[in-house]
């Protein structure tokens, strides 16, 4: 024990002695409980937690719009283009390309709706909606025959609306397998909707399950992300033997809109290979912009916005407009 510890001891029991013989005035009560705080660290941060917590203000969270409150579309919208994205693959850029294409899009002056249909909801959070709030989701136009129209979210972004998905999506799988026309609910949903947007996309569940299914009868063609790692194109075969029986016995009209090259890094000789081997197998159906991996594009999902507003000059956002010209070019 140092000199200056034994003297601040002897002074606080000096002032005790005293304050045992006088009573206390108010002020006196007052400095003796801030020094008795000092004292203790532990106290100061508890005292100083419920400072800061009867001080935080109580914000009132706004109710989510509805589809009655979207502004007005400022152009005619020709013929409706249904693209989902899909990969049996997790991990691969699916929910990234559906929130980042479609707000280029938008901001082209296009108006999309994105129908999240994967139920981790990664679009959804992904935009900024808070999911407590969410009333109806994809799951009730799915199996309680709710109107698209009565869940769609307009103007999450500038000419972006999305039907949002919730963890009840999860049981829609083995719910499904009772249904009447279990693989034609999404098609007769969003067939609604032609008409009123220029393109409707569809984030799909890493699987091949009945929710992937309902989007391969449901869409007119596929966008096909695969990454630039070495197990590429794992799981894409089966995805196209997939596609091919939907074809046959449920949407003839199905095919591969493009196939989009993610998380390219041009430094490394491997993401230089499969972009190579990918080009060779599909050709021209491979977009000419990759899409590379940024840190910038892995943030924004937590700010609750696309890439074009997080990053709108970054190496991402970039890509995606890049990207939203090839597919508007494509028609």
């Amino acid at each position: 024990m140092g000199f200056f510890d034994g003297l601040k001891r002897d002074t606080k029991q000096a002032r005790t002695v005293e304050e045992v013989d006088q009573p206390q005035t108010q002020e006196q009560e007052v400095v003796a409980a801030e020094e008795e705080l000092v004292d203790d660290p532990e106290n100061i941060e508890v005292v100083v937690r419920e400072v800061e917590d009867y001080a935080a203000p109580v914000i009132p969270r706004e109710p989510l719009k509805s589809y009655k409150d979207k502004a007005p579309v400022r152009h005619v919208v020709g013929q409706t283009k249904i693209i989902a994205i899909i990969n049996q693959k997790g991990g691969v850029g699916k929910s990234t390309t559906a929130i980042n294409l479609g707000a280029a899009l938008g901001e082209m002056g296009k108006q999309v709706l994105l129908v999240d249909l994967d139920p981790q909801g990664n679009c959804s959070s992904g935009l900024g909606v808070e999911k407590s709030l969410i009333q109806q989701c994809i799951y009730d136009v799915l199996l309680n025959d709710v109107p698209l129209e009565e869940v769609i979210i307009p103007d999450i972004a500038e000419g972006l609306d999305i039907a949002p998905a919730t963890i009840n999506l999860a049981g829609a799988e083995v719910e499904l397998v009772s249904e009447m026309a279990r693989e034609n609910r999404l098609k007769d949903a969003v067939g609604s909707m032609r008409g009123k947007y220029d393109f409707i996309l569809i984030d799909c569940p890493p699987s091949l399950g009945l929710l992937t299914v309902n989007a391969l009868v449901a869409a007119d063609k596929l966008l096909i992300p695969i990454q630039c790692e070495f197990y590429a194109l794992e799981g894409v075969t089966k995805l196209l033997e997939s596609m091919k029986r939907v074809k046959s016995r449920l949407n003839p009209t199905l095919d591969i809109y493009g196939i989009l090259l993610t998380m390219y890094d041009s430094r490394t000789t491997l993401s230089k290979q499969v972009v190579d081997e990918v080009r060779e197998y599909f050709g021209r159906l491979v977009f000419a912009t990759p899409i590379p991996r940024t840190v910038k594009l892995s943030e924004a999902p937590s700010f609750g916005q696309p890439i074009t507003q997080y990053d709108p000059k970054g190496r991402g956002a970039l890509s995606y407009i890049e990207l939203a010209k090839e597919v508007i070019a494509r028609g």
